[in-house]
């Protein structure tokens, strides 16, 4: 534990570390700022130095997290020619169930004051669906330059296919439930054999 008036570097990295591990190891029912905290190893407060409280907090971990599968999304580009088609998109859309993703999304729904924070930044312009959906469709209209991907696959359709399967099966995936990521999978292989 940090000791009281010594700074903690990286504090919104760590604290959002310690969530997903709290998430994944015990459900998003267990997430809490004092389980977050104490799984942090940091003083009690600190998450509420941070965050305005704990909705707040929950919105901006699902933003970062959201942001990063972006970020992943928009590096597609560069990967034309590369690797397998299928393998590159299934790279991307799997990351959006990593660390305890579907968990996570139902915790920030079941929030209200957290999804009206959410629904906000993605207004305001914060990567979400849209983006993603915006990248793959951009690489697969690369793709299909390289001649990797048939002329008659449609680029925005299978990339709102993709994002659009994603979006269910993190809605509608809880503790106890299948594991999402063999479906998308599928889905990826056929929509891009198709």
């Amino acid at each position: 534990m940090s000791p009281r008036g010594v700074a903690t570097p990286d504090v919104r990295e760590r604290l959002f570390a310690a969530a997903e591990r709290v998430v994944e190891r015990d459900g998003p029912g267990a997430l809490t700022s004092r389980s977050v905290t104490t799984e942090a190893g940091c003083a009690k407060g600190l998450l509420h130095v941070h965050f305005a409280g704990f909705d707040e907090f929950v919105a901006e971990f699902f933003l970062d997290r959201f942001a990063r599968t972006a970020a992943k999304a928009q590096a597609l580009s560069g990967l034309a020619g590369q690797g397998t088609v299928a393998g590159n998109l299934e790279a991307v859309a799997l990351a959006l169930f990593a660390s305890g993703g579907p968990a996570i999304s139902g915790l920030a729904m079941t929030r209200p004051a957290a999804a009206l924070r959410i629904r906000e930044a993605l207004e305001g312009g914060a990567p979400g669906f849209a983006a993603i959906q915006e990248a793959i469709t951009g690489y697969l209209k690369d793709e299909q330059g390289l001649g990797r991907v048939a002329e008659t696959v449609d680029p925005c359709t299978v990339a709102l296919a993709i994002v659009g399967t994603a979006h269910h099966l993190l809605m509608t995936s809880w503790p106890g439930t299948s594991d999402p990521r063999p479906p998308m999978r599928r889905l990826v292989a056929a929509l891009v054999d198709a």
